[in-house]
């Protein structure tokens, strides 16, 4: 990779990192991103809806917080055609470059890179490089607390890699919206853009490996459901007439107290949580509404769905123990997938080639959960392979904090390995 190119990446990951946007309201990145690619020069482009089945989009915000992100985008400079284009929520974009344009004879390979920030108020801190060094985000509430700023640099950065390569097979880069939420990975996964990709990478940086680590692929994430429930009771004037009252807030809180009893399965680990309850109006009113948001996880997609059938059951019986009824919903979902072998193996042995790796492995347990397992789930059910690749990058605190920073030195090696893994992609097609 030649020097300006490594130039630019440090400059485009900071341009990322001061506009931050949160899940489906990522208008100013997609605007950003198509400038890029458009500079860059791909063969194809699929923007908002073209790059996505809408229909399987979860966790969309209310039509209010789309509008708000979306009138900022516009007032910061986003392209008019593509606001067109994401209008209403319809964010991210697919990039394809194609090694022989008029017949390729190589294969087809997947990227997935995720795009949207996270509600979290960066640090002022003079300890905190973005803001000392004038690339702390523009918007209070929100940051770029996890790494997806360096991620779209790195698939940028890939994309022009191949380009200047004699790769002769086919390159699709998905930026994906809405990953914290889980809400981008499928419509992503069920588009027409999936067909006939033969290997998928997915990336991330960081998550406790430092600078110089380089993991092939991840195994045994844990497959995840965000849930709410929304309980109905009656009110009632809690001093006059208690007993004409059916309380919402009791059997909202017998219902958290309960599902943490939830038994354990023999099969493998499992995981439920309350994050958030909303309830009450006053306190002389029996409360008729209580809403809750939590979520399940799971060793498997089964053992999550075990877990949310058991929640589900267990919230049921505490809205009935208190006459009131309960609304349950499924917000967003990701399986499990883990990654094959022979692409994190190759990931490894290209790792252990670059001059500023110094800790090459071929797989390391996740832990947490992530919806690219939709896309590597599409590609392995199709025979094809997938891995989920980290590169590890110093954070001097722990995703999704304030003073969240990666270093960029990260980029590079990300941009390199990846670049050169696909390159030699017909080794593991050899060894098929």
């Amino acid at each position: 990779m030649s020097s300006s190119i490594r130039n630019r990446l440090r400059s485009l990951r900071r341009q990322f990192h001061r506009y931050p946007e949160p899940a489906w309201c990522e208008f100013r990145t997609t605007s950003l991103l198509v400038e890029l690619l458009e500079e860059i020069g791909v063969d194809e482009l699929a923007i908002g809806t073209d790059a996505l089945v809408s229909e399987e989009r979860m966790a969309v915000p209310s039509e209010e917080e789309i509008e708000l992100w979306y009138q900022r985008a516009h007032d910061t400079g986003a392209r008019a055609d593509v606001l067109e284009q994401t209008a209403g929520g319809h964010t991210g974009v697919v990039a394809k470059l194609t090694g022989n344009e008029d017949e390729p004879t190589g294969p087809h390979v997947g990227l997935r890179v995720d795009i949207d920030g996270l509600f979290i108020e960066e640090s002022t801190s003079d300890n905190h490089v973005p803001a000392t060094e004038g690339f702390r985000s523009e918007h209070e509430e929100t940051m770029h607390a996890c790494g997806h700023d360096a991620h779209m640099t790195i698939g940028l950065g890939v994309i022009e890699a191949i380009q200047q390569s004699d790769f002769d097979g086919t390159l699709t880069v998905f930026f994906q919206p809405a990953e914290e939420v889980s809400g981008g990975g499928k419509p992503m996964a069920e588009s027409d853009h999936m067909d006939a990709i033969e290997h998928l990478f997915a990336v991330h940086v960081g998550l406790d490996h430092p600078t110089g680590t380089v993991v092939g692929g991840i195994v045994k994430p844990l497959a995840m459901s965000h849930i709410t429930a929304q309980f109905t009771g009656t009110p009632a004037h809690a001093g006059k007439s208690p007993n004409e009252g059916n309380n919402a807030m009791q059997a909202m809180a017998s219902a958290i107290q309960n599902v943490y009893a939830i038994s354990r399965h023999e099969d493998g680990m499992t995981r439920v949580n309350i994050g958030r309850a909303e309830c009450g109006t006053a306190s002389n009113i029996i409360a008729e509404e209580a809403t809750i948001h939590g979520e399940v996880r799971g060793e498997t997609t089964e053992l999550m769905e075990y877990m949310r059938g058991e929640c589900f059951q267990t919230l049921d019986a505490a809205a009935t123990m208190h006459g009131c009824s309960v609304d349950p919903t499924v917000i967003s979902e990701s399986p499990r997938a883990d990654s094959d072998e022979t692409l994190a193996t190759l990931v490894r042995d290209v790792a252990s080639l670059h001059e500023h790796v110094d800790t090459p492995v071929v797989s390391a347990e996740f832990g947490a959960s992530e919806d690219a397992t939709f896309l590597m789930n599409a590609v392995q059910r199709a025979g094809g392979y997938a891995t989920y690749a980290i590169i590890g990058t110093d954070h001097p605190t722990s995703h999704h904090t304030p003073t969240f920073d990666v270093d960029e030195q990260s980029i590079e090696i990300g941009v390199d390995v990846l670049s050169e893994s696909i390159q030699r992609i017909e080794e593991v097609r050899s060894d098929a």
